[in-house]
This record gives structure tokens, C-alpha cells and sequence, in this order.
């Protein structure tokens, strides 16, 4: 039987950074949190708290395209901070084809609640939900 492997998982923005959490066996993945970029700086003292806290064997980052493949103003970012989070923690981290992540969050939010539940803080934990299942189907 493979080892289990936790695995957490980012949906980077510009306002929120979405964070989920996962298992490679059984194949589980949930929303965990929101984190707040205020003023443009990054929340890394929480992203080493949530590290420590869940000791993941692997990092996954959700890498916006547009539908064509081509790249977003955000994109660069989202390889940046990927890049930073390879450079500050000694984890392995992948980059995961975002593309309709956030359209799939709302469906899923707008199914369990209506409009209600249709809060941007909850999308972006639950697409980082989504990077996180994309990332562990691929395993």
C-alpha cells in the first residue's frame, strides 16, 4: 500500500490566498482557510504557521492561464510566489493548471447555498480545494 502524502494547496490572489488541504491515500482534498494580502504583502509568517501546523509532504499552486493558454497579468505572480514559497521552505512544490477553477468553486458554493454562499473569501478556499484534487487525479 503507497504512502499516504499530505499535500497543501494555494489559490493565489491578489486580496486572498485560498488554502486547502489533501491526502494522496485515500484521495481526499478540503478547504482549509483564507489568508489576507494587505497592501500587497504576502502572509508568510501564516504560510510557515500552516506549514508547521500540517507538515505537508508537498506544496501545489494554482497557475492561472486563459483559456487559450496564454498567460494573465496574474500569472507571473503566481510564479512568484511559488518560487518564494521553494526558496523559504523546504518542501517540494508543483505548479497546477488553474484554468476554470474559480468558475468550478462558485457552481460549487452556489449548489450548496444559493447566492448566500457566494463569498469571495469561501471561492478562493475552495478553489484551492480544486488545485488540490487536480494535482492528486494526475498523481
Amino acid at each position: 500500500m503507497p504512502e499516504t502524502k499530505t499535500v497543501i494547496g494555494f489559490d493565489f490572489g491578489l486580496k486572498y490566498i485560498g488554502v486547502a488541504i489533501g491526502q494522496t491515500s485515500p484521495s481526499l482534498a478540503q478547504p482549509l482557510t483564507n489568508l489576507s494580502v494587505k497592501k500587497g504583502n504576502l502572509p508568510w509568517e501564516e504560510i510557515a504557521q500552516l506549514l508547521k501546523m500540517w507538515s505537508p509532504d508537498v506544496i501545489v499552486v494554482g497557475v492561472p492561464f486563459n483559456m487559450d493558454g496564454t498567460e494573465q497579468p496574474i500569472t507571473r505572480e503566481a510564479r512568484n510566489f511559488l518560487m518564494e514559497l521553494k526558496n523559504r521552505f523546504e518542501i517540494p512544490v508543483f505548479p497546477v493548471d488553474e484554468r476554470l477553477t474559480t468558475v468550478e468553486a462558485r457552481s460549487r458554493l452556489f449548489a450548496l447555498g444559493g447566492y448566500k454562499a457566494l463569498k469571495k473569501k469561501s471561492i478562493d478556499s475552495i478553489a484551492a480545494q480544486l488545485i488540490v484534487e487536480i494535482w492528486l487525479e494526475n498523481q
